[in-house]
């Protein structure tokens, strides 16, 4: 079974770090591509804060937290799955 783990609270320079590993950056508020576009949630088309980046286990998408878009990423995802 896999282990949820919150970054709701983990320090700034630990989510950067993450998200470095994960071929992101940030430039202190916003999470960025490589290529420094800001990265949009796919599912409400906002730019995605460092503060409100929300990782799904056993995915490198990132998202706003929110309940819309972990609706509907649950409802895309898991639909693949069956």
């Amino acid at each position: 079974m896999m282990e949820l783990l919150s970054i709701k609270d983990m320090p700034k320079e630990l989510k950067m770090k993450l998200l470095e590993e994960l071929g992101y950056k940030s430039d202190g508020e916003f999470v960025l591509h490589e290529n420094g576009k800001k990265v949009k949630d796919e599912y409400v088309d906002v730019d995605v804060t460092l503060d409100r980046m929300l990782i799904l286990p056993g995915s490198t998408i990132i998202l706003d937290d929110n309940p819309l878009s972990v609706a509907s990423y649950l409802e895309e995802y898991d639909g693949l799955q069956n």
